[in-house]
């Protein structure tokens, strides 16, 4: 696999490229934000290890960057700050996972291939519709009559969920499983913000078509959007 380690500690940089390349991985190393954005826009990459605290511009808003492009590359941010609140920050806004300074090579390596490999086996399906609300994956867009807006990652996947089980009642326990792949329930809002955030975004183009119902889940409703 090709990764690119966005870090500008010249240390920390050359120890993940040693590491991953004993790992059999390839790497390219890009030491600021803006110069993440270009590599990313250029080619490919199988996943990506973005360090939060860069000299320009941070981790969080290259993430916010990418899934605003449309780019669904798998990101393991790494970072110093590591609290409860700086992890679940790094996710929502777009991060597949979140690995606190200093850290394990072998662990690193380890959870960079699984956030490669589920989008490997995650391949982007055929155009999501429901009613005249669409979900397109090539580009990460919702469109519905003549508006569209970009999504980013978890957005995406929240709608695609909930589109696919259209009419259907989908747990938050559903959600946590298909979209951050947890197999618990965390003590914090991460489904409620971020379907707070994609709610605003269809509302946006018109459309409402997700009801809450408490303590049970979430329905989005078909005949909403017609």
């Amino acid at each position: 696999m090709h990764f690119l380690i966005v870090e500008d500690d010249p240390v920390i940089a050359e120890h993940i490229v040693a590491g991953l390349g004993l790992h059999g991985h390839e790497t390219t190393l890009a030491q600021t934000g803006s110069e993440a954005i270009l590599m990313l826009d250029r080619r490919p990459h199988d996943a990506v290890v973005l360090d939060r605290l860069l000299p320009d511009i941070n981790g969080l808003s290259v993430i916010d960057h990418v899934r605003r492009q449309g780019n669904a590359v798998p990101v393991l941010m790494l970072s110093a700050l590591g609290s409860v609140k700086d992890r679940i920050e790094g996710l929502e806004v777009g991060a597949d996972d979140y690995l606190a300074k200093p850290f394990d090579m072998d662990e690193l390596a380890a959870r960079l291939s699984a956030i490669a490999r589920r989008n490997v086996s995650r391949p982007e399906g055929s155009r999501l519709q429901v009613g005249r609300l669409e979900l397109d994956p090539s580009s990460h867009r919702a469109r519905y009559r003549d508006a569209s807006a970009a999504l980013n990652r978890k957005q995406y996947s929240l709608l695609a969920h909930l589109m696919g089980n259209a009419d259907r009642l989908v747990t938050r326990s559903m959600l946590l499983e298909s979209v951050w792949a947890y197999s618990f329930s965390p003590t914090t809002n991460i489904v409620e913000s971020n379907m707070s955030r994609l709610r605003t975004a269809l509302l946006a183009l018109g459309c409402d078509p997700i009801e809450t119902q408490r303590g049970a889940g979430y329905i989005l409703r078909s005949d909403r959007c017609a």
